[in-house]
């Protein structure tokens, strides 16, 4: 096995031996020490394991990231390191949901100023407070119902339909219906957001439509695979879709919603526009009401019946208000039709009929 001297290394790397000696430090390489003089001796094995540091960094890995990738290797653990890369890709497309808007916000000054338009502090502080809120609000999601927990028993959860409470009602039929509504055409490709074990996107990819799918939840995606090792999953969210502008012709979500505030809704199905093509449709299934007064009449029918813990458990969700995401379609020249499978499970299947960016 032919050895090379730091020097060496750093020519062929094209990095400093500076560099080398800091990867050295911080224990991502451990190189041989010549017996006779002691000096650092590095195998191919060695450089090809730099070259990967190397790589790591540029897209934006900490070393301890790097670290914990390089040891799941090291021990065989090829998934979780195939984790923790796709997490990584998964913060570069929040990065890059947020520059998007930052593009924005500048634009907007910039086109002021260009037409001589007055532009004031306080607009100023407007524009980039409102941003601030974005961000906040895309980075402020968190897990509250533990995904990771439910996957081994998921597809057991969503098919008992005796719960007191049941959170996946019709569920077959409400999946059924979404197949039909959108009724893909061939050579389109279509997402399914907050996939869970993929049985919404396996009616599609099972009847020859090509299908990606992405969820928050690592074991969610473990199950999924291991029921549809085919189908296309990545680590993702509503709120950052990790999939370049206008990669779809369809996006379809079932019972996953209901996990974002109102705020959250409202970027939701701004990402969805960003990431479908210009006739994209988009399709949801989930618990919502039809409105505030449907809302507060089904509250007092609980209480009436005895069963105001359920109305705990409802408000530890953010059922949506349905009004208000059909007026957002409507002011974003979207056609809809809705149905209401039972009390609190509504369908949406949204059109453009204009396209709007």
């Amino acid at each position: 096995m032919e050895l090379m001297h730091i020097n060496e290394l750093a020519t062929k790397l094209n990095i400093s031996p500076r560099a080398i000696r800091f990867y050295e430090n911080k224990g991502v390489i451990t190189p041989q020490k010549h017996p006779t003089n002691g000096y650092r001796m590095f195998s191919e094995e060695d450089a090809s394991r730099l070259q990967t540091i190397i790589s790591l960094r540029l897209v934006g890995m900490s070393i301890a990231d790097i670290m914990n990738v390089l040891l799941e290797i090291d021990k065989g653990e090829r998934n979780e390191a195939l984790y923790s890369l796709e997490l990584q890709r998964s913060m570069m497309f929040t990065q890059f949901v947020e520059l998007i808007h930052n593009i924005k916000i500048t634009d907007r000054m910039i086109d002021h100023l260009k037409k001589q338009q007055p532009l004031g502090w306080d607009e100023i502080f407007e524009l980039t407070n409102g941003l601030k809120s974005l961000n906040d609000l895309r980075s402020n999601w968190r897990d509250h119902w533990d995904f990771d927990q439910q996957a081994a028993i998921h597809d057991e959860l969503v098919h008992n339909q005796e719960l007191e409470f049941n959170q996946h009602p019709s569920y077959t039929q409400a999946l059924q219906t979404i197949y039909q509504w959108v009724h893909p055409h061939k050579g389109e490709k279509g997402l399914d957001i907050g996939t869970g074990t993929g049985n919404l996107a396996s009616l599609f990819f099972e009847n020859g439509v090509e299908m990606a799918g992405i969820d928050q939840s690592k074991e969610m995606l473990k199950q999924c695979q291991r029921k549809f090792p085919e189908f296309e999953t990545k680590m993702g969210n509503f709120l950052a879709i990790p999939y370049l502008n206008h990669s779809f012709d369809f996006i379809v979500t079932s019972y996953a919603m209901h996990h974002l505030t109102s705020d959250q809704k409202i970027l939701a199905l701004e990402e969805m526009q960003r990431v479908l093509k210009p006739h994209g449709r988009i399709c949801i299934a989930d618990l919502m009401f039809e409105n505030d007064e449907t809302k507060r009449m089904y509250y007092q029918k609980l209480e009436h019946e005895g069963k105001t813990p359920m109305i705990s458990q409802i408000e530890h969700e953010y059922y949506a208000d349905r009004s208000m995401l059909l007026r957002w379609f409507e002011d974003h020249g979207y056609l809809t039709k809705t149905q209401q499978m039972n009390e609190i499970l509504h369908l949406i299947y949204a059109v453009p009929i204009k396209i709007s960016y």
